[in-house]
């Protein structure tokens, strides 16, 4: 019999300048990119963390803590491997998620297929299996003000023990 568990996670980064804006592990163009002490794609740590918690293995940070070198300025699609392999290697298969990002700028719904695709193929499972939405936050708050970008992700995994 198949033992379903549910984790939630959420992830937020404020914008800074100089830097490239990755959202579900592709490059948006933007005049702003996240600050963050990897890539800050909040999709992928929200996304990581929703798994973890899914799994009971704690969450991102304590995994991939913001005070190593090694994971300075890394591609969160690395960290989403690794995730994955905790995962498994705990016996776990991915039912599937469900992503809200929350931003004003820039418009997401013309980039939500390939970010689906590209998670789909990090992690193993078909596109279908992962849902990506966007929303604003009508204009209020430090998102409706365009300071940042915020990540909500809901994940089932599965195992059979």
């Amino acid at each position: 019999m198949s033992k379903f568990r549910v984790g939630f996670g959420y992830d937020v980064h404020c914008f800074a300048e100089g830097r490239k804006l990755w959202l579900g592990g592709i490059e948006i163009g933007h005049t702003h990119g996240l600050l963050g002490h990897s890539d800050a794609d909040v999709v992928i740590h929200a996304l990581c963390d929703a798994l973890l918690g899914a799994a009971a293995l704690g969450d991102i940070g304590c995994h991939f803590p913001d005070t190593s070198d090694i994971y300075e300025n890394i591609d969160s699609k690395i960290l989403l491997r690794k995730t994955i392999e905790l995962l498994v290697g705990k016996g776990y298969v991915i039912g599937n998620v469900d992503i809200t990002i929350c931003a004003e700028l820039p418009k997401l719904s013309p980039h939500i297929l390939q970010m689906r695709s590209c998670l789909a193929e990090v992690m193993n499972v078909s596109a279908d299996d992962i849902s990506i939405k966007a929303t604003t936050n009508e204009r209020m708050g430090f998102i409706g003000r365009e300071e940042g970008i915020a990540a909500y992700c809901t994940a089932l995994i599965t195992s059979d023990t």
